[in-house]
């Protein structure tokens, strides 16, 4: 079977994306060929947690080349809806184009939001209408934080978002804990996870059962809350 040809075109997304037709077409690589959505699900996770490495290195290629691998993993999943005729990767870049001028009325548009606080409180309020009536409408202030994030990540999104509710009381009058606070938090949690591991037990594991159990707690009582809404930020 003749090869392709090496793409030549001028500008690098299109020599990409180029590059990747050309890895799953005729005579191209059979790893890449046999490739789906579902099994490289998790590449994209390993390479966003190298490119946190190489930010805090302050290291500017390594920034570099984690970016390009990361854009590798939104190109293979274009080609791979491309060929099922789902969407493609302009289909992508435009949607996230559009959503972020919607988004920015205060840029793009007539609001005269100006403040940080501002802008938040206008990005959930646009958001939320987003999808109403849509499949991934979120009648819950809980909804939207991903399944698969890292347990104790997913504990502290869940708990900003039922405080913000009034789910679970402010704490500390909403001032930042010291220095030795910081320190001592981060020592009892390295000690949780010691013993846990000391006992055979995983300590990702039981912290997401534990976080399971809490969040049906807490959608239970935001069911409770008048007209059964969370107030809105």
């Amino acid at each position: 079977m003749k090869r392709p040809s090496v793409p030549t075109a001028p500008r690098g997304i299109d020599r990409l994306l180029e590059i990747m037709a050309s890895l799953r077409g005729p005579g191209g690589c059979p790893w890449d060929k046999e490739q789906s959505h579902q099994s490289i699900r998790f590449h994209a996770v390993e390479e966003v947690y190298e490119l946190l490495d190489a930010i805090e290195d302050k290291d500017d290629e390594g920034m570099a080349e984690e970016l390009g691998d990361m854009l590798l993993q939104v190109v293979f999943h274009c080609q791979l809806a491309s060929e099922e005729k789902r969407f493609d990767f302009e289909k992508v870049a435009a949607a996230i184009a559009d959503k972020l001028i919607r988004r920015h009325p205060h840029v793009f548009g007539e609001s005269e939001a100006q403040s940080v606080a501002a802008v938040w409180a206008q990005w959930e309020k646009i958001k939320k209408a987003e999808k109403v009536g849509t499949k991934h409408e979120r009648p819950s202030v809980l909804d939207g934080i991903p399944r698969q994030l890292p347990a104790l990540f997913r504990a502290e999104k869940l708990a900003k978002k039922a405080r913000k509710a009034g789910l679970i009381p402010p704490m500390n009058g909403g001032k930042s804990a010291t220095a030795k606070a910081r320190r001592d938090l981060g020592e009892a949690l390295l000690e949780l996870a010691i013993t846990a591991q000391g006992h055979g037990i995983s300590a990702e594991e039981v912290l997401r059962a534990a976080l399971k159990r809490k969040e049906k707690t807490w959608r239970r009582e935001e069911r409770k809350l008048p007209n059964g809404k969370p107030p809105i930020s």
